[in-house]
């Protein structure tokens, strides 16, 4: 299975939510996983305002960074290209999401022109049902 690792998905793993460990077993069954640079900066800034917030410890944020530092690195990192920004600037069946859900939709369907079959790992519904209306395979179930 490839599939594109969506931020929702990331962080539910990483921060240990609900539905991540779901999301860990699909990671670490997944013969490729492709993620945008996007989820990156999401999950950075995520940690960072966690700190912010006293909700985690600076400790606890970079021990995290390391540990998807380290998985990161088997990853193909796709950067947001001009053709992903032509992409998401464009109508999707379900436009009630927002700019970087856009993005990511539109990582997905570049990267699914290219490589064939690719399932959109999120638990982030308005992208959940955005990838099936435009035929991409979602998990979890």
């Amino acid at each position: 299975m490839t599939c594109y690792a969506e931020s929702s998905a990331v962080l539910a793993w990483l921060l240990g939510e609900a539905r991540g460990g779901l999301v860990a077993a699909l990671l670490g069954g997944a013969d490729l996983v492709v993620t945008s640079e996007l989820t990156l900066v999401e999950v950075d800034r995520a940690l960072h305002r966690s700190v912010a917030t006293g909700a985690m410890d600076a400790s606890m944020a970079e021990r995290l960074r390391e540990q998807l530092g380290a998985t990161t690195t088997e990853w193909a990192i796709e950067p947001v290209s001009a053709a992903v920004v032509d992409r998401a600037r464009r109508s999707f069946p379900h436009d009630a999401i927002r700019a970087l859900d856009a993005i990511h939709l539109a990582t997905a369907v570049v990267i699914a022109s290219s490589v064939g079959d690719l399932d959109v790992l999120s638990v982030d519904e308005r992208v959940r049902m955005n990838a099936v209306a435009l035929g991409l395979p979602v998990v979890p179930d």
